[in-house]
């Protein structure tokens, strides 16, 4: 089966980020946006990152303009937004798109049953999470409003 350990990305600095890299860490990836209601759960998944990286686990921001064109800066502008606002310290990567004729295909692998096995799924919007394990399987998504640190997202990195 695929996971997303297959995939080489684009960091927010434009280097190459080979998400084999991560291969033995709990993921949750993240579609961000710097101008959304939801903006403020950065500084919650920035605190979760702290919390949990010694544990196995790491979260990858990837910026989008996909919803409300809330995310209108360039990958430099993102990341001072972040850095400046929010103390962000978790990677994030350059700004893609993911859904529609344009999806990046890191998104259509986890959107996409007959890609990661599991289950389809649409992103509704900013902020919504997808949970990997340490193999780089999908294990499931968390829809927007459920916060970077509710409980469920803690238990599933603890088991």
């Amino acid at each position: 089966m695929n996971s997303i350990h297959q995939f080489v990305v684009k960091d927010i600095a434009g280097k190459a980020f080979d998400l084999s890299s991560l291969s033995g860490k709990k993921i949750m990836i993240v579609n961000t946006a710097s101008e959304c209601g939801l903006t403020p759960q950065y500084e919650q998944l920035e605190e979760l990152y702290q919390n949990f990286k010694e544990k196995d686990f790491t979260i990858i921001g990837f910026p989008a303009n996909n919803f409300g064109a809330q995310e209108p800066g360039t990958d430099e502008q993102i990341a001072t937004f972040c850095q400046k606002n929010y103390g962000v310290s978790f990677p994030m990567m350059s700004k893609i798109s993911v859904k529609g004729e344009d999806i990046h295909e890191l998104y259509q692998f986890l959107t996409q049953k007959t890609q990661n096995g599991v289950t389809d799924s649409e992103v509704t919007w900013n902020f919504q999470k997808y949970l990997l394990d340490g193999s780089g399987q999908l294990v499931k998504h968390l829809a927007p409003t459920v916060l970077p640190i509710d409980e469920e997202v803690a238990n599933w990195i603890n088991s």
